[in-house]
Order: C-alpha cells, then structure tokens, then sequence
C-alpha cells in the first residue's frame, strides 16, 4: 500500500497560480468573496511567502 501525497514527509511550496485558482474558486462559490481565516486566503499568504 503507497502513501498519498497528502500523507508523505515531503512538502510542496504554494506557488502564486495554485493559490489564484483556489482563490478564485472560492470567490465563486461565495458571491465574489473570500474570508480572511479561509484555506483559499491562507493558500494566497504562503504563496506571497517566497
């Protein structure tokens, strides 16, 4: 049995794209907005990180 990825000791850094398309995907979904404390802003915050 394998590993996800979710599960394994190595780490992705959030690039700024990946954090755009969940920001944006959670903008739909919420009328255009996007809490402060969301994964989608926390995404957006680790991205900005480099």
């Amino acid at each position: 049995m394998s590993k996800s990825k979710a599960n394994s000791n190595s780490s992705t850094p959030m690039t700024t794209e990946a954090a755009a398309r969940i920001q944006s995907n959670t903008a739909k979904v919420n009328n255009g907005q996007v809490a402060k404390k969301s994964f989608a802003a926390r995404a957006q915050r680790a991205a900005n990180k480099k």
